[in-house]
């Protein structure tokens, strides 16, 4: 299989699973302008490829060589996805398309570099699926290839369920939209606590090794 097709299935498989991302994008979807929504999932593909490119080119070697960097991830990164979690589901959507749902830029930007860049699972899938892709022998030809199917992953699939979610959004009443921000986010609670519970778990078999 060419490298860039090989990239674009490697790309494909890192975001396509229902992740903060995901539920970024298709909250941002549902609740705000469509050429607000595109312009989300454009920034949002931005810090996705800036991450896939560390994670190719090394920044798995980092967190595997130091456990106190994997340590703070799961710990602090679990914090920040669990108020995430809490916010969606206090929040009250509306569907009033008479009000232009305008935020600022740089809001939007500090959201989509939250999921992403302080997203602790991200990190670690990145490192492993990339990294691991990289460690096992890559052709210095092929490298460019891979990253930029790895790219067009990525602006496929955020550009493709931003459309398709905006453009049937018109049928979705409220009562669905709280309820699917209700389980998004306790998902999002669920999935917080399990990292940073994890890495309360790792903190305590550090302890019992030293006494």
């Amino acid at each position: 299989m060419p490298a860039y097709f090989q990239g674009l299935a490697i790309g494909l498989a890192y975001v396509a699973p229902i992740g903060m991302q995901n539920l970024f994008v298709i909250n941002t979807a549902l609740t705000q302008p469509r050429r607000r929504a595109l312009l989300t999932a454009l920034i949002v593909i931005f810090f996705d490829i800036t991450l896939a490119l560390f994670c190719f080119f090394g920044i798995g070697t980092v967190v595997e060589r130091f456990a106190l960097l994997q340590l703070l991830l799961l710990l602090c990164g679990g914090l920040i996805v669990t108020r995430i979690g809490v916010g969606l589901i206090q929040e009250e959507p509306t569907l009033d398309q008479s009000v232009e749902v305008d935020l600022p830029l740089k809001d939007v930007a500090m959201k989509a570099c939250v999921v992403t860049w302080f997203n602790p699972q991200a990190i670690l899938d990145g490192t492993f699926i990339f990294g691991g892709f990289r460690a096992g022998g890559v052709a210095a030809g092929e490298s460019l290839q891979l990253i930029l199917g790895s790219s067009s992953a990525s602006f496929l699939w955020f550009f493709g369920i931003t459309l398709v979610i905006s453009l049937f959004r018109a049928h979705i009443g409220t009562k669905l939209l709280k309820a699917i921000n209700t389980v998004c986010g306790a998902v999002l609670i669920y999935y917080g606590m399990g990292l940073f519970l994890d890495g309360v778990g790792r903190v305590q078999q550090m302890l019992s090794s030293l006494f």
